[in-house]
């Protein structure tokens, strides 16, 4: 593809994202950066991890937007007794008498993985597997999972009793940690309005799967400068305690930093922040813009800044403050 059409295909990505957020909002009241964030990880090929307390829309959402683009949806409650082949599908005797796969909610387009640290490591290793892999392997056999293909896993961040927290190498897969707060009250009026109500809006279908893999393509082609590549790097290592270019934050705060796919995401994010806001390459803006999103699940801080108080955006946003440009 020259470079002229590839203009002209992200003029037409904008056009229907524009579309794509308009039949979003139908549904879902406010929320307009979650939606955002959920969109621009999906276009990324990444996955994400919403925590919010219960009752705010999280299913409904994750269900607006796979209608609103054309995909399968499906959705999984993980409880302490999830097992593996819950998730993934599980082997059969059929009436010939031979094994027969039987599939597993996880193939599906868009996955709710509702409270994934109510459930086992064992049984989370298995959803996290295929994220990563985009297959499943049972009883010797590979199968693939349909693309695209996209985890959105919940976490109540007020309940901790009976929870198996996810380990941080394992959310270091997650591409953003999407925090969903309590809507404004004018928005919270219209919600009780729409859902007391016997009349439901549904979506319209925007966008089919071939047009999203080619806008997750074509997101991943659009060129980066070399300026803006320094200061995404520059950021993570900011966030490395100890370390040559680490900031005193850092230092002071933090147990452990972002690792090198903290970099690769904040890229990614900025080309697709970028084209959703109708520019042809990202700048350091746009970097800035994902920032919270991708480090927030992959700094950890230590218990100096547990007792005074210092929350992970305070950090964050310490380090966009003092940046080096």
């Amino acid at each position: 593809m020259d470079r002229r059409s590839d203009v002209e295909a992200l003029n037409d990505f904008v056009a229907k994202y524009r579309l794509l957020r308009q039949e979003i909002a139908r549904v879902i009241v406010g929320q307009d950066r979650v939606v955002e964030d959920v969109l621009t990880a999906i276009f990324s090929k990444g996955h994400g991890l919403l925590v919010g307390v219960p009752g705010l829309a999280k299913t409904l959402l994750v269900n607006t937007i796979s209608k609103a683009l054309g995909l399968k949806y499906s959705r999984i409650q993980f409880t302490p007794d999830l097992m593996p082949s819950d998730i993934i599908g599980t082997e059969i005797l059929d009436e010939n008498r031979k094994f027969r796969f039987i599939k597993g909610p996880v193939f599906a387009n868009i996955i709710l993985a509702d409270e994934i640290n109510r459930t086992p490591p064992k049984t989370q290793a298995a959803l996290l597997e295929a994220m990563q892999e985009k297959s499943v392997t049972v009883a010797g056999q590979n199968f693939r999972l349909e693309e695209p293909f996209f985890v959105l896993a919940t976490q109540n961040p007020i309940e901790q009793e009976g929870t198996y927290p996810l380990p941080e190498a394992q959310l270091d897969r997650f591409m953003f940690n999407i925090w969903l707060d309590y809507p404004a009250r004018n928005e919270e009026v219209e919600i009780v309005k729409k859902t007391t109500s016997l009349h439901m809006d549904e979506p319209a279908v925007v966008l089919q799967s071939s047009e999203i893999l080619f806008y997750q393509d074509l997101i991943r082609k659009i060129p980066v400068t070399e300026n803006v590549y320094d200061y995404a790097v520059s950021l993570a290592t900011r966030t490395r305690p100890h370390l040559n270019g680490s900031h005193p934050w850092s230092d002071d705060y933090l147990t452990w930093g972002a690792g090198p796919r903290a970099s690769q995401y904040l890229i990614l994010g900025a080309k697709c922040h970028a084209a959703i806001h109708g520019k042809y390459a990202p700048d350091i803006e746009d970097v800035r813009a994902v920032a919270h999103t991708v480090l927030r699940h992959r700094i950890i801080r230590n218990y100096k800044a547990e007792a005074e108080g210092i929350r992970v955006d305070d950090i964050i946003d310490r380090f966009l403050q003092d940046d080096t440009r």
